[in-house]
């Protein structure tokens, strides 16, 4: 007895689509027509719709999605992300195309088990922490702008951008004082985060299933300030202080957004919208996990392979060509 359908709408999130994306897409979907002819398939307005998908507009009034499905790489998840700026989002399903990254547990060419598991609901999510943020005036009045309904998934940055000069900033925990920032710019960062700007700029690596915050600071002048980890209730005030000799840019999940000026300031919490995840970990047959001396389904931590496979943690040089031969 087959089990339960739970999956009758699902968006398509990809890549340009080069013909390796093409292929994949149209293979994929003929998959999906064939085997669960219910099932309605959304695609963002874009010029590269696939043939026979439904065009989804973002927003409140936006159809109901059981699964989003992405192609590409990790700024292909990113993106997913930010279609869902409210409300809940549905569990993602990420395939990579040939490109590595911590958000991409399926290679394409496992699509139907993949598909197959998280249509009949036998998978296991990661709820991935998000970052909301709002902005405040010179006098902490709140500004209305596009940027304070995102949601997001790595950081919020502050930057210098092109001027020569350093940014001053004054930090705000929980509208306590923490320190006035002499530097190249800050990064707030959740755990899933931790490993991409915030590690280059020194940041400690986060367990993605972790609620916390990540603050890093970028080039500091002094090398007292080191990166911070707060819980995940605390509320980041970054000020850009009236005696900086320049305006900050602010970019989310690597787009930048907005300028601050001196006496503008950003504050960013938790947002009560995570994003799940599916595991590759929970959709792996039993046999095959005992074949490879690993854990049952949904026991393996996708992000300890990860961090050997991909980041190479602690990998000495023996150790490295000891990697190569024995991980997959």
């Amino acid at each position: 007895m087959s089990p339960p359908q739970l999956v009758y709408s699902v968006l398509i999130v990809n890549k340009l689509r080069t013909k390796p994306v093409v292929d994949a897409i149209d293979t994929l979907l003929k998959y999906i027509r064939d085997k669960y002819p219910e099932v309605e398939i959304y695609h963002e307005d874009r010029p590269d719709i696939p043939g026979g998908a439904k065009v989804w507009h973002p927003g409140p009034n936006a159809e109901p999605i059981d699964l989003v499905i992405t192609l590409g790489g990790d700024g292909t998840i990113l993106h997913a992300s930010s279609l869902f700026k409210t409300g809940a989002v549905p569990p993602v399903l990420s395939f990579s195309m040939g490109t590595l990254g911590f958000l991409l547990p399926f290679h394409i060419d496992d699509y139907t088990k993949a598909i197959d598991s998280a249509f009949a609901g036998r998978i296991t999510v990661l709820h991935r922490m998000r970052l909301s943020c709002s902005f405040q005036d010179s006098g902490g009045e709140r500004i209305d702008t596009q940027c304070e309904d995102w949601q997001v998934m790595n950081e919020v940055a502050l930057h210098r951008g092109s001027s020569p000069h350093l940014n001053t900033i004054d930090v705000f925990v929980d509208g306590q004082h923490l320190t006035e920032a002499v530097s190249d710019g800050l990064i707030v960062s959740t755990p899933t985060g931790s490993t991409a700007y915030s590690l280059s700029a020194g940041g400690p690596i986060v367990h993605p299933s972790l609620s916390a915050i990540v603050l890093t600071p970028i080039c500091p002048r002094s090398l007292s300030f080191r990166p911070l980890v707060f819980p995940s209730s605390s509320s980041i005030t970054l000020r850009i202080s009236e005696r900086s000799r320049a305006s900050a840019g602010l970019s989310m999940d690597g787009q930048v957004s907005h300028i601050l000026s001196p006496g503008e300031a950003v504050t960013v919490r938790a947002s009560s919208y995570p994003i799940p995840c599916i595991n590759r970990s929970s959709i792996t047959e039993p046999e095959e996990m005992r074949e490879s001396g690993g854990a049952g389904p949904g026991k393996e931590d996708d992000w300890v392979r990860d961090i050997n496979n991909l980041l190479q943690y602690n990998a000495t040089f023996r150790s490295k060509a000891l990697t190569r031969h024995s991980r997959s």
